[in-house]
């Protein structure tokens, strides 16, 4: 099976030859293969100064780039947008779809091309908390008018990311703190649930594949976040207490689970610490198919590569499946 055959059938409920893996993001690149594939490091100095043909070939030339990364990582799934962070006051829209199609064009038969697609309530920062709070107590109809505004503008703009190639929607609102959801789980079912649900059943008549991702405690919500029906949920937070043997029993037989490998450990504790964390997230996690192995947010930057090797050895020592008569 290639990567994205075997990402398709795991967001699937079935069991491919191999666990497949990927990470939302990418972010050590330079440090494991001396390449750098974020745009706004390459492109922020001289994007303005360049004709329109070699923009275009710069573009097509990071394409290969990040293809290659994710060629000699193995992942099932390359995340988009690809480290995107464009200059502001600089259109760019050409841009982004000349690198966009030149991904699709490198890797779309191998890998499955993904993308951001979430439209829902994610914890408020410090400045905005407050205000949010308040409005759910005094205005409540307000905050419904927002949340189905996102929701509506999410699902429109996840039908042009169909169109243009991407088969799988990364919904990226984080929900929850180590301690549980930043919401009740009633505050929760009122404020999020429907909108979530509305995007993901969008979502599926698009034929777009969508992987939940929120990090924190998600087990007084998990219920709720299975009820909407993602392909997947991410990132089964092992900081949070999150334990994919618990929740592979609850939910393992309605939806795909990806991570558990313990993300904080890629830069404190010791490395059979990692190798442990590693080992535990493929033995419960790969039984009976429906799981895609990766880390429990993303390597981030300043990780030693090394380090995030151990989580690829082991990935590689135990992705393969037995065959079916075993």
């Amino acid at each position: 099976m290639t990567p994205r055959e075997r990402a398709i059938a795991a967001l699937t409920m079935q069991t491919p030859d191999e666990v497949p893996t990927f990470e939302l993001e990418f972010q050590i690149s330079q440090e494991m293969f001396g390449i750098d594939i974020q745009p706004e490091d390459l492109l922020r100095k001289n994007i303005g100064k360049l004709s329109a043909g070699e923009k275009e070939r710069r573009l097509c030339e990071l394409a290969e780039d990040i293809v290659k990364v994710y060629d000699q990582l193995d992942y099932a799934i390359i995340p988009g947008p690809y480290g995107v962070g464009w200059v502001e006051g600089v259109n760019v829209s050409a841009e982004k779809r000349v690198l966009h199609r030149e991904i699709i064009k490198l890797a779309g038969h191998e890998r499955m091309i993904g993308y951001h697609g979430d439209g829902t309530f994610a914890i408020p920062d410090g400045n905005e908390m407050y205000g949010f709070i308040y409005a759910i107590s005094d205005d409540p109809a307000s905050v419904h008018a927002r949340a189905r505004h996102m929701a509506e503008e999410a699902i429109e703009r996840n039908k042009r990311l169909a169109e243009s190639g991407v088969e799988v929607l990364l919904l990226c609102s984080d929900y929850c703190y180590n301690t549980g959801p930043f919401l009740s789980p009633a505050m929760f079912s009122e404020f999020i649930q429907p909108y979530l649900a509305q995007i993901i059943d969008a979502a599926r008549r698009e034929g777009l594949y969508t992987i939940k991702h929120t990090d924190g405690n998600i087990m007084p919500i998990l219920d709720q976040l299975v009820a909407c029906r993602p392909h997947a949920i991410h990132s089964l937070d092992p900081m949070a207490g999150v334990d994919i043997r618990k929740v592979k029993q609850l939910a393992g037989g309605q939806v795909c689970l990806c991570g558990n490998v313990n993300c904080s450990l890629l830069q404190s504790g010791t490395e059979d610490d990692l190798r442990n964390s590693a080992q535990y997230a493929l033995e419960h996690g790969k039984p009976g198919g429906g799981y895609i192995y990766c880390t429990s947010n993303v390597p981030f930057k300043g990780v030693e590569p090394r380090r995030y090797q151990i989580v690829l050895d082991e990935w590689k020592k135990g992705r393969v499946y037995p065959p079916p008569d075993c």
